[in-house]
C-alpha cells in the first residue's frame, strides 16, 4: 500500500492519524494545527489581556508541560503581551512529587520561565504523606484536592498574579461532565463546563487553554516536540468514580472519534440551561465551588463520600460550637492554624460579596482565603487532622 500523503501540506508523508478527526498529517502539520487550535481557543474565549501576568499551574506532567511549551510559543508568535511564570505545588509525596518537581525545574530552565514552588507543609503544617499516615488512603484525594486548589490561589496571590491557567484537557472535561450527568448534578455541571472561572474583579481567575485538546494529541505533541515531562501516576490515587467515567469515554471514542468533543459541547449547552446559575465569567470562588471543582478534577470519589459527609459534619460541629456564647472552636482554630500560616493579613476586608445561591462570600477568619463560611474547607480539614493527632497523642 502506498504511503498516505499529508492532508495539510499535500506533499509530505503522513505519520499520524489525528484521534480527534482521523485526519492524516505529517509531523510539521500536526504541530502547527495543534498550536493553531489552542491559539483559536485563547483568542475566541478572550483568555488573556495584554500586560497581565499569568501563572501556569505546573506539575511536571504531560498536560502542564505541553501547556507551558505552547503558551511560551504562542505568546512569542502572536504577541499576546503576557508575562508567564510557573507555579508548582509540593504536596509532600516522596517518590512522586519530589521527582516530578525535578522535571518542573528542568522545564523552567528550558522555557526560560521563573518558577515558584509552594509546599503543603508551609501552608498547612501537613504533607500528604503525613495526611495518609493519619487517615489512610480512603478519602485522601479530597484533602489533597482542597489543599491544592487553595495553594495555587494563594501562591498566585503571593506573586501578585490574578490569572492562573491549568492543563485540563478535553478528556478531563468530558469525564467531569459525564460524572455530573450520572449523578444528576446539573448545577455542578454548569460550573464545570466553564473555560474561565472568576473574572477581573476576582482575586484569582482560572482558565483552561487546553479545554478542547484531546489527551492523545497532547501526548503526541509532547512526543514530536521532544518535551521533558513526568509520567508516573500519584502513588495515593485510588480507584474512583472518575475511572469508570474515563473507561466509558474511551470506549465511546473508539466508536466515534468526535465523542469527547461532542460530550463537552453537549455539557456546555446543558449548563447554559440550568436556572439560577451565575453566567460564565462570574466569580465561582466560594469554598463550596472550590471544593467541588477541585475534587472533580482530582479523580476523587462521588460527592456523597468524604466531601458530603466528613466535611459537612465538621461544619455542623463548628456551628454547634459557635452558637450563642460559645466561640471556643473559633478561637482555638484561629490560634492553632495561625502558628504555621506566617503573618496573617489582618487588614483583609470583612465585607462580604453575594454569590449564587444567596450565600455571602467573605473571608476565612483563620487564613483569609475567600469562603462563604466562617472558616474555609482547608482550615476545617487541617483542624480535623490536628484534633485527631492530639487525640492519638493523648
Amino acid at each position: 500500500m502506498a504511503p498516505s500523503i499529508c492532508a495539510g501540506c499535500k506533499s509530505a508523508r503522513a505519520v499520524i492519524k489525528r484521534p480527534k478527526n482521523h485526519h492524516k498529517l505529517c509531523k510539521a502539520c500536526f504541530i502547527a494545527v495543534f498550536e493553531d487550535e489552542v491559539h483559536h481557543t485563547i483568542v475566541s474565549s478572550r483568555l488573556f489581556t495584554r500586560g497581565e501576568r499569568v501563572a501556569i499551574g505546573a506539575s511536571g506532567g504531560k498536560d502542564s508541560t505541553v501547556l507551558a511549551s505552547v503558551l511560551k510559543t504562542l505568546n512569542a508568535r502572536h504577541d499576546y503581551g503576557v508575562e508567564l511564570t510557573l507555579l508548582s505545588i509540593d504536596e509532600g509525596i516522596k517518590g512522586y512529587r519530589d521527582d516530578s518537581l525535578e522535571t518542573v525545574k528542568r522545564n523552567a530552565a528550558q522555557y526560560d520561565l521563573p518558577l515558584t514552588v509552594l509546599g503543603y507543609d508551609r501552608l498547612y503544617g501537613w504533607t500528604m504523606d503525613q495526611v495518609v499516615d493519619a487517615i489512610g488512603k480512603k478519602g485522601n484525594c479530597t484533602y489533597c484536592g482542597v489543599f491544592r486548589r487553595q495553594a495555587l490561589d494563594r501562591g498566585a496571590k503571593m506573586l501578585g498574579i490574578k490569572h492562573l491557567v491549568t492543563g485540563h484537557n478535553a478528556d478531563d472535561m468530558a469525564e467531569t461532565i459525564l460524572m455530573n450527568l450520572l449523578r444528576g448534578d446539573l448545577p455542578r455541571l454548569s460550573r464545570s463546563t466553564r473555560i474561565v472561572t472568576g473574572d477581573d474583579s476576582s482575586e484569582v481567575k482560572r482558565s483552561k487553554p487546553l479545554k478542547y485538546s484531546y489527551e492523545k494529541e497532547i501526548v503526541l505533541y509532547a512526543h514530536y516536540k521532544k518535551l521533558d515531562y513526568f509520567s508516573t501516576e500519584c502513588v495515593y490515587s485510588p480507584e474512583a468514580f472518575r475511572g469508570t467515567a474515563r473507561t466509558l469515554i474511551k470506549n465511546l471514542e473508539r466508536v466515534r472519534p468526535s465523542a469527547i468533543l461532542d460530550v463537552v459541547r453537549s455539557g456546555e449547552d446543558m449548563g447554559r440551561l440550568v436556572p439560577g446559575i451565575a453566567p460564565t465569567g462570574s466569580c465561582a470562588c466560594s469554598s463550596t465551588d472550590a471544593l467541588e471543582e477541585e475534587v472533580e478534577n482530582s479523580g476523587c470519589g462521588p460527592k456523597t463520600g468524604l466531601a458530603g459527609g466528613r466535611l459537612a459534619g465538621l461544619e455542623i460541629r463548628h456551628k454547634e460550637h459557635t452558637t450563642g456564647n460559645g466561640n471556643t472552636m473559633e478561637a482555638d482554630l484561629t490560634a492553632r492554624i495561625s502558628d504555621h500560616q506566617g503573618t496573617k493579613e489582618n487588614s483583609i476586608s470583612k465585607t462580604a460579596t453575594t454569590v449564587s445561591g444567596g450565600q455571602k462570600l467573605g473571608r476565612c477568619q483563620s487564613c483569609g482565603y475567600m469562603s462563604s463560611q466562617t472558616f474555609c474547607q482547608a482550615c476545617l480539614l487541617v483542624e480535623s487532622l490536628n484534633r485527631n493527632k492530639r487525640g492519638t497523642q493523648i
